[in-house]
């Protein structure tokens, strides 16, 4: 215990103390460069796990909502512009981003603990993981779905009546959000018995 206090206590010494060998100069430009290649590393590491292929490459996402997509507008459509898993699930403005993919840290550990990890398992869980994530981008704005759907150029009178009476005006009063109406757009719903106004 002695030698491990004295080794300590000799690393803490050599800290504080000015540089014998090195210059300030030296040091700056490598704490620089070490700095970029951290960065570096990190953002490339945030934009892995962006991707699509990431997030399908959990046999729980793949077998599940990632299936389910396959058969929505959002993955295949007239227009051929088509959706990805981080498109919906992932804030594009970099601080919302990295607060997102913190929440997410919460997911790596029901993969680790098989939350989810038979089909079984996600159906029973589904309704509540869906409320999650309704409850995010309801407290978000549905921020995620504003990066591709921009109220502001929407065409009210090619929509249906009642759509364009709705996004006139409780969606451009603010009093709702993308997320009130469109639950289910791209995945399917979980059993709704039991909420009000389904």
């Amino acid at each position: 215990m002695k030698a491990l206090r004295a080794l300590l206590k000799r690393y803490w010494t050599v800290l504080r103390r000015p540089s014998v060998h090195y210059s300030l100069g030296t040091l700056t430009l490598g704490g620089f460069v070490a700095g970029i290649i951290f960065w570096g590393g990190f953002n490339t590491a945030l934009e892995v796990t962006n991707t699509e292929a990431f997030c399908i490459s959990c046999h729980e996402m793949e077998a599940n909502v990632y299936a389910e997509m396959k058969e929505t507008i959002h993955y295949s459509n007239r227009s051929g512009v088509r959706a990805t898993c981080p498109d919906c699930h992932v804030p594009h403005q970099w601080t919302d981003k990295i607060a997102r993919k913190m929440q997410a840290s919460k997911e790596v550990w029901g993969k680790i603990f098989g939350t989810i990890n038979t089909r079984e398992k996600f159906l029973d869980k589904r309704r509540e993981l869906a409320e999650h994530e309704w409850a995010r981008l309801k407290a978000n704005d549905s921020l995620e779905c504003r990066n591709c759907h921009a109220f502001d150029y929407m065409d009210f009178t090619r929509q249906s009546p009642r759509a364009a009476q709705f996004h006139s005006t409780a969606l451009a009063a603010g009093e709702a959000t993308c997320i009130d109406c469109h639950k289910g757009i791209a995945h399917k719903l979980p059993d709704m018995r039991g909420v009000p106004g389904w």
